[in-house]
């Protein structure tokens, strides 16, 4: 009998380091400085995006409620079918509830109603035929900011609860191009490559800055094969550890949805939001010394 325990032996020695590396990757603590401006940029956002880039959610509060078809999760839930009143409440809700958890006072209570409010808010949008698919490493980022707790701007201190919540918005902004290139195998096939995706967006959307492109024959599709192996070498992305290579990555990505929205006028500003939690943001603060409490003076004893 105890010769089939020894051999079991090997098996988890050898898995126990890969599993400590995870472990390790996964809990990498983080400043909660990082935290404390990246939580600002994110709620300070909501506004933007409900007033501006999504006000036309706001319009569906006109829409007949039989046009209304919910997505699984608004099945699952049973989220009321979105009247003027239902809409109206939840985008002046959100806003309030968007603007008070930006100045970091009940993160976890204020964070959780705001993801919630968005949530709903996204349903409302998405569930008329069209899904876009970069509102979700934005979404994760609101449902892990509530999971950290208090965080100051030049709070110094690092927090394994604040690295697996980053991690968690990093993993997601890499699936979101990762799948991006699965869906375009899925439904097109290598013909999406091959095919003319780009130059019929140009024809639809194209700028100044973009036209000129429809007359050089194989910059089009040679696009189309450049952006599918960047989507699927996305995991590469997750090897990313130094702050100058972290922000390499940022400038990299946001340079890559300015040149898409340069040329075909289509930009996906929360997710490009998501992706600034990549950033060192804690180096704002790195000159100045960190908060310390100066220790109460000894009492003095008897006859001293």
């Amino acid at each position: 009998m105890s010769e089939p325990a020894t051999s079991m032996a090997p098996a988890r020695s050898e898995t126990a380091p890969a599993a400590r590396l995870t472990t390790r990757w996964w809990f990498t603590p983080v400043p909660l400085a990082r935290v404390a401006v990246f939580r600002v940029i994110v709620y300070l956002f909501i506004p933007v995006d409900v007033l501006l880039t999504t006000a036309w959610v706001k319009a569906h509060a006109d829409v007949p409620t039989a046009y209304y078809q919910p997505l699984a999760i608004g099945r699952l839930l049973h989220l009321p079918t979105p009247t003027q009143t239902v809409v109206l409440v939840v985008q002046w809700a959100l806003l309030v509830a968007a603007v008070a958890a930006a100045t970091g006072r009940a993160p976890r209570l204020l964070g959780l109603i705001v993801f919630l409010l968005y949530g709903e808010w996204m349903v409302i949008a998405m569930s008329y035929g069209k899904v876009d698919h970069d509102r979700i490493a934005f979404l994760v980022a609101l449902a892990v900011l509530p999971t950290i707790g208090r965080a100051r701007f030049r709070d110094r201190r690092s927090s394994e609860a604040a690295g697996w919540a980053m991690a968690a918005v990093l993993v997601t902004v890499m699936l979101t191009y990762f799948l991006a290139a699965w869906a375009k195998m899925r439904f097109g096939g290598w013909d999406w490559a091959t095919g003319s995706t780009l130059t019929r967006a140009v024809l639809r959307r194209g700028t100044d800055l973009s036209m000129w492109t429809l007359d050089v024959p194989w910059l089009l599709p040679a696009a189309q094969w450049l952006m599918l192996a960047f989507e699927f070498a996305a995991p590469l992305m997750l090897l990313v550890r130094s702050d100058r290579a972290r922000t390499g990555l940022v400038l990299f990505l946001l340079g890559f949805h300015v040149m898409v929205y340069a040329g075909v006028g289509i930009i996906f500003l929360p997710h490009c939001i998501a992706i600034l939690s990549i950033l060192p943001w804690e180096r704002l603060s790195s000159a100045r010394p960190p908060v310390t409490r100066t220790p109460d003076p000894m009492p003095a004893t008897a006859g001293g």
